[in-house]
């Protein structure tokens, strides 16, 4: 068995990222374009809030880079997630499928409906929920009644699945949606980190009823916070937008509400943020699939370790780069992530699992998650900004980019 050599690990960070300069972030925004400019617009105009052009404007910029029919533009990821849910009728009580290997977000976003996450494995080519495994699972313990697919063990009524593209990279989407099919659950794509990937040449975001986006700071472009709704059904997209304004009903001055809505809606000024950064996607995409190629020439031949690359039916936008630790060597890992960022480089471990987590340990779930215990042992996160793909060999790009503290 080769043996596993933290020194040519941190080498080989080395050889791709910057040798000079400040510490090295996991992921910061560029701000390289017209950001001053349309937010100054926004200051000089006194539209800063919820009302603008450029809200609107943001919104058919994202529906026309993703190929979906409508976008509505909100406060951030979780909130889409949670509006998303509600729009596909996920109720009190009802169970909805959920990556245990995910951000918090996401069974966050279940648990606000006042219904409750039931936890399934991954799948180590995808990092993402396991459609195969889920299909098995789900004919040992659904039952289809005219309602819709019920839980055998608990009786509760199993309404949705939830997978999330982890890391930027798509679940098999045509499996899952055939499953969701035949077991008539609801499907709605977390796509909070893949905003600039595709499944089969679509962009993601297009095979669930509903979707979800972020535009958090760490996230490929970012509005400051922010989120958005992805949807090709354009009775759902008015029906968002209605419910993300606190459902009031259009009049010139009367505040009439005719269901309970939510302030969800994007402030103007971070739109005008968006804008900007949507028009320098392609460039940002381009970068990073540079800097993970830079990664993945980098990692070639050591022991020890894989740098994860996209799965073959997609195209990634290495949204967190990855790097997996062989199995006999998964207790090294927080060897590794100490070394790393005590020299300034920044890296990071998966997130706790969900099933894990004392909140939601109470929560049903698959018999077997070994898959996803598995991946979060051995997995580690590295330094991917866009502007980092210019550092192979020691340069650095970062001073053509303006910064966030």
């Amino acid at each position: 068995m080769s043996g596993f050599n933290q020194t040519a690990i941190i080498n080989a960070l080395k050889a791709v990222l910057p040798t000079e300069g400040d510490a090295i972030s996991l992921h910061e925004p560029s701000f390289a374009g017209n950001e001053w400019t349309y937010v100054k617009e926004c200051l000089d105009t006194g539209w800063v809030s919820s009302v603008g052009k450029f809200v609107d404007r943001f919104e058919q910029q994202l529906a026309d880079y993703t190929g979906t029919k409508c976008a509505i533009a909100v406060v951030n990821g979780t909130a889409a997630l949670h509006v998303c849910l509600k729009l596909v009728g996920v109720e009190q009580d009802d169970e909805v499928l959920v990556p245990t290997l995910t951000f918090i977000a996401t069974a966050n976003a279940v648990s606000y409906c006042g219904a409750i996450p039931h936890f399934v494995d991954s799948d180590e080519t995808t990092l993402g929920l396991d459609p195969k495994k889920l299909e098995f699972y789900l004919e040992e313990i659904a039952e289809i009644r005219p309602e819709g697919c019920f839980n055998r063990k608990t009786g509760r009524r199993i309404k949705a699945a939830l997978p999330m593209h982890a890391f930027g990279h798509p679940v098999d989407l045509d499996l899952l949606v055939e499953v969701c099919r035949r077991y008539q659950l609801e499907l709605v794509e977390d796509a909070a980190e893949s905003l600039g990937s595709y499944y089969k040449g679509k962009h993601t975001g297009n095979w669930g009823k509903v979707s979800a986006l972020s535009f958090n700071g760490n996230k490929v472009i970012t509005t400051g916070g922010g989120g958005a709704i992805l949807t090709n059904d354009e009775q759902l997209g008015k029906l968002a937008k209605h419910l993300t304004t606190t459902a009031r009903v259009p009049h010139k001055w009367s505040f009439i509400h005719d269901q309970i809505g939510f302030n969800y809606r994007l402030p103007n000024i971070n739109a005008a943020l968006g804008c900007a950064q949507l028009e320098q996607l392609p460039g940002f995409i381009k970068n990073k699939r540079k800097l993970a190629e830079n990664y993945r020439h980098a990692f070639d031949g050591i022991d020890g370790v894989r740098f994860f690359t996209e799965p073959s039916f997609a195209q990634s936008n290495y949204w967190l780069n990855v790097l997996l630790l062989d199995k006999d060597f998964s207790d090294q890992r927080d060897s590794l992530l100490d070394a790393t960022n005590s020299r300034g480089i920044m890296t990071r471990p998966a997130w706790t699992l969900m099933h894990e987590l004392e909140i939601y340990k109470s929560c049903p779930k698959m018999d077997s998650l070994n898959v996803a215990e598995d991946i979060e042992l051995r997995l580690i996160n590295l330094p991917s900004s866009p502007f980092l793909e210019g550092s192979l060999c020691g340069t650095d790009s970062r001073n053509n980019y303006v910064r966030s503290a």
